[in-house]
């Protein structure tokens, strides 16, 4: 019996490395590349997902992001039905981010899956306002769901799910204040201000006033943004006070640090 023990150990340990041997794969130098294990300290590369408008139509679209120093993971075009391209690889970093910040992380291309939008921003009005552009609802249909499908896949919390605006807001504008952030958030997509908390906030800034400049900054530094944190109302602050109204209050992004404002901000967790 001892000796027929034996021999079965040493047919599982030979199973083992048979199927050890199986899983492993030649590399074009030589080596050898053994799949068969899978580390559980893991997680994904892609820790933000990051949305844009392109600024110009599909042909157009199409080119820079495939063509020039620009690209994005996905591009979501005007057709009716809109198409989905995907241009690069998830496992790959695209150039949609440039120069960025959210909730302490830089440089977010790294870390980030992009995707554009076709859509033309705006257009200046003789009196210098500006007349943004609505995106259809299928472009929005098909944008949750391939946003719904990317957060689910790689575990993205959703506060880390921005606009371009939200993580450049010195330069960028997009996806606009007509994105609807709110249906994103109904799909808990993204985070979003309790209403019970909002009620109660409102009420609170209606009795105390507004908060003073540095309150602003430290609540907007809180919630992800780059903002400075001098106390003063300059215009990088006033920028990145617009970039969280045309998440949360797209009826008036001025910038101007106000009640509501306020409210929003307190009641974001």
């Amino acid at each position: 019996m001892p000796a027929l023990l034996r021999l079965s150990g040493r047919i599982a340990l030979y199973c083992s490395f048979a199927l050890l041997a199986a899983c492993a794969t030649r590399g074009p130098g030589g080596y050898i590349m053994d799949d068969s294990l899978t580390a559980t300290g893991q997680s994904s590369r892609a820790q933000f997902l990051v949305l844009h408008y392109t600024a110009a139509d599909t042909p157009r679209s199409l080119h820079l992001l495939s063509r020039e120093e620009v690209s994005a993971h996905y591009l979501i075009t005007d057709d009716d039905p809109p198409r989905i391209f995907r241009l690069v690889d998830e496992d790959r970093s695209a150039w949609h981010a440039g120069h960025s910040q959210w909730r302490g992380r830089t440089w977010l291309n790294a870390s980030s899956i992009g995707i554009e939008i076709v859509n033309p921003g705006y257009t200046t009005q003789p009196d210098g306002s500006r007349l943004w552009h609505p995106y259809s609802p299928r472009q929005i249909d098909a944008a949750l769901a391939l946003a719904a499908d990317i957060v689910q896949r790689h575990q993205i919390d959703p506060r880390n799910v921005v606009g371009h605006s939200d993580i450049a807001p010195q330069r960028k504008q997009d996806p606009g204040p007509l994105f609807p952030w709110q249906e994103f958030a109904a799909h808990g997509l993204i985070a979003w201000p309790d209403n019970a908390a909002l009620r109660a906030h409102r009420v609170r800034f209606e009795r105390d006033g507004v908060p003073d400049v540095a309150w602003f900054q430290e609540q907007l530094a809180r919630v992800g943004y780059e903002v400075p944190r001098h106390g003063m109302l300059d215009e990088p602050t006033r920028n990145v006070v617009a970039a969280f109204q045309m998440r949360y209050r797209p009826q008036d992004i001025a910038g101007e640090p106000d009640r509501e404002t306020a409210a929003l901000l307190a009641a974001l967790p």
